[in-house]
């Protein structure tokens, strides 16, 4: 199954050296483990642009869609075979990133 671990942050590029060496090697121990599909850092909210194709016509909104103090700034997508060792594996990475996390399942898996 595959599973969003969304990091939770209130900056952009927030992450030291030290955090960084640690997501390094989480994101090791994701690949030796088979647990690695992808992960990727976001950039800040206010350069989000919220695109609505509905109803035929296209309408583009510069920032986020929706306003908040604490944000969507990186993700990891793991594969696990169950919702307990996905959760494991977001416990470490949020220890490595030293963030909260959010841990969702995919639809259908």
């Amino acid at each position: 199954m595959h599973y969003l671990v969304s990091v939770i942050d209130d900056r952009t590029g927030s992450a030291d050296a030290s955090e960084m060496a640690a997501i390094d090697g989480f994101n090791d121990r994701l690949r030796a483990g088979g647990h690695w599909v992808l992960a990727g850092g976001l950039t800040a909210p206010s350069e989000a642009v919220v695109v609505d194709g509905r109803g035929g016509q296209t309408a583009r909104t510069d920032g986020p869609f929706a306003e908040s103090t604490e944000y969507l700034a990186g993700f990891w997508v793991i594969d696990a075979p169950d919702d307990a060792t996905a959760l494991d594996l977001a416990a470490d990475a949020s220890g490595a990133c030293n963030r909260r996390v959010e841990v969702r399942r995919f639809l259908g898996a």
